[in-house]
């Protein structure tokens, strides 16, 4: 077996002398993992740039974190700078049937999808909520990497780099739809998820119970055993207000409750309800209900 070993992708000919690609630009390259001269079994991938990848026919596994995901055929996987993957061709190492494109974090400096790069949450998805092409969107993808690499192999002049980086942004902004549309196509699915987010948002705040401390949107995806991206994405879809939202309106709700039908004060409720420092349940309060704890009480319990 081939020893395992770590890459640091910190540049575009990083990744192509790893697999013999040619390098046609220091910042993007369209990747066709079929041309690649050199074959690899296992590594640890530590990225420093962007990656989209479309597998098409191999059997491939990818290792995030702790668990092994299978790189089913027809989906796509996205990685950002800064994660760490581990890769394992199943079998004798092969080229896999696999293209994708490649862009360094300087490429964009300046444009305007600088300013978008960061709306794209499937970056931060795990490899196990890949998104699953049909044929057309498998055609969309592969036309958007034709056109990037027309104007990879075209004469670098003044507009090289705008259209370049607008393909791109082309792409990412189809990517986006793709995922759109499967959690609709998933919706019974994502249905379940959201039911026992809520079922278990009420049994952490039931009646009178104490919490050791405000449970956090990592907290929930972790028992769906989804990343808190792709976890947050999915409730905002199906419930039109983020996990967070959710949470805090759970909060407040339990909180008058305790106010309207209790004696205890309000530190101690703060603390009951998982609040390190009772001034910061006052400021959500008030910033949800629109008045302070004590307003609240004084205006449903006029005697206390």
């Amino acid at each position: 077996m081939e020893k395992d070993y770590t890459v640091k992708l910190d540049s575009i000919d990083a990744y192509n002398r790893l697999f013999g690609l040619t390098t046609l630009h220091p910042l993007v390259s369209v990747i066709d993992l079929k041309k690649a001269t050199r074959q690899i079994g296992r590594l640890r991938m530590n990225y420093g740039v962007y990656a989209i990848y479309l597998k098409n026919g191999v059997d491939c596994s990818l290792k995030y974190g702790r668990e092994y995901y299978d790189y089913q055929e027809g989906s796509i996987v996205t990685f950002s700078p800064g994660q760490i993957i581990d890769v394992d061709t199943v079998g004798k190492p092969m080229a896999p049937d696999v293209v994708g494109l490649m862009f360094h974090p300087d490429l964009i400096c300046g444009t305007p999808l600088a300013s978008r790069i960061g709306s794209y949450g499937f970056f931060n998805y795990s490899q196990r909520e890949a998104v699953h092409l049909s044929d057309a969107e498998k055609k969309m993808f592969l036309e958007c990497l034709g056109r990037i690499s027309v104007e990879l192999a075209h004469p670098v002049d003044s507009h090289s780099a705008e259209l370049i980086s607008a393909n791109i942004q082309l792409l990412l902004e189809y990517l986006s739809r793709f995922y759109d549309r499967q959690f609709i196509t998933r919706h019974k699915v994502n249905s379940s998820v959201v039911a026992a987010f809520e079922k278990e948002l009420s049994e952490i705040y039931a009646a009178g119970a104490t919490v050791a401390e405000v449970p956090r949107v990592s907290y929930f995806a972790e028992k769906a055993h989804l990343t808190p991206g792709y976890f947050g994405d999915l409730i905002k879809r199906e419930t039109g207000n983020t996990a967070q939202e959710i949470i805090t309106l759970r909060i407040i709700a339990e909180a008058k409750r305790r106010l309207a039908s209790t004696d205890a004060d309000i530190s101690s409720i703060a603390y009951d309800l998982g609040f390190q420092y009772p001034q910061h349940f006052t400021r959500l309060f008030k910033r949800v209900s629109g008045k302070s704890p004590k307003v609240f009480r004084n205006e449903f319990c006029p005697d206390n």
